[in-house]
């Protein structure tokens, strides 16, 4: 099992409240990332920020902005941006159940292990997984971690459960649009045929474990051989956050689930109530100008400033650093690895 969850809380369907924690069910040290290293003085290449004209620019000099047209930008700071985030919570409701096949394979995103938190859980825990197992539903809820809310659903898998993580419906391609030009006919009766045996001769039980990413297979042998010459040096850095969460304990759960099915008639709209209530609110851009800075913490919600990029004369006016009472919460954003 994972050393530290990626979420933990407790799943809660009418009454029943379930303690959980979830793990990712998939992993990416298949995957090989390389350092760009110089190599006469085999020191790692690092990166600073700069803008054209002006040169190295300090953390708190930097905010962020959307491009709305060509070289035009909304500037958001660190305060306008955590202030429309979605506060984390510790309950994932299920406020619907679908079929398993009214979710299109396109949907889903990523999958993750849920296992109940303490040996209390387990009996709810199990109850949920075989009411699913036994519907042949799926249940649904919306997910708030790190700022954002995700959309997840939640089905049986094997002795467990497995949540996935699916894509809304803005972040999905229409398929008619790359499909209608193909013409509606039908294909001959021999060639169908011919390619039907084809497949049942080819046709087998998947085992994953069979199919290899030969590129990386070979990158491993290449790095393995490398390894062991003693030109080769290793530089290892593994940072740990720590793990958090409560857990609470199970209630009753036969007097629950006695009283949600009594009250069932109206738990569905009153979920789908809770969870528009939940939703963020609308985003507004403060007004700001880049020789105004220092005002940013006076502005209103409800201003919009765009700034020109091709058209600035002069580079921005330094944000004091008294000025800035969130400068500790801004970071720099993770350097991307470039992946083989």
């Amino acid at each position: 099992m994972a050393a530290r969850a990626y979420w933990q809380g407790q799943i809660r369907l009418a009454l029943v409240s379930i303690p959980i924690e979830v793990y990712p069910a998939t992993k990416s040290g298949a995957a090989i990332s390389f350092h760009q290293i110089h190599e006469p003085s085999g020191k790692r290449i690092r990166y600073e920020k700069v803008a054209p004209g002006v040169g190295p620019v300090d953390r708190d000099e930097i905010i962020k902005g959307y491009e709305i047209s060509k070289g035009n930008y909304v500037l958001l700071d660190e305060e306008e941006i955590e202030a429309v985030k979605i506060e984390s919570r510790k309950t994932l409701e299920l406020v619907q159940f679908v079929d398993a096949g009214d979710i299109d394979v396109l949907y889903y995103e990523k999958p993750y292990f849920i296992v109940p938190a303490d040996d209390l859980a387990e009996e709810a825990y199990v109850v949920l997984r075989e009411a699913l197992r036994r519907s042949r539903k799926v249940g649904l809820g919306q997910l708030a971690v790190r700022g954002r809310e995700q959309l997840v659903s939640i089905k049986p898998c094997g002795r467990g459960l497995v949540m996935e993580v699916l894509r809304y419906a803005d972040e999905v391609h229409k398929a008619q649009g790359y499909f209608r030009e193909i013409a509606e006919t039908t294909p001959d009766a021999d060639l169908l045929d011919l390619a039907t045996t084809l497949i049942e001769k080819k046709s087998a039980p998947f085992h994953p474990a069979e199919f290899h990413d030969r590129y990386i297979d070979a990158l491993h042998r290449l790095i393995d051989k490398k390894a062991k010459s003693k030109s080769n040096t290793r530089v290892l850095e593994d940072v740990e956050e720590p793990a958090g969460g409560n857990r609470s304990n199970v209630i009753d759960l036969m007097a629950a689930l006695r009283k949600s099915v009594g009250d069932s008639g109206g738990t569905s709209k009153a979920a789908e109530r809770k969870t528009s209530e939940e939703k963020a609110p609308a985003r507004k851009a403060a007004t700001k100008t880049p020789a105004a800075k220092k005002a940013a913490a006076t502005k209103t919600a409800a201003s919009k400033t765009t700034i020109n990029k091709t058209g600035a004369k002069k580079p921005a006016a330094k944000k004091p650093p008294a000025t800035k009472s969130s400068a500790g919460k801004a970071a720099d954003p993770p350097r991307t690895r470039k992946r083989a």
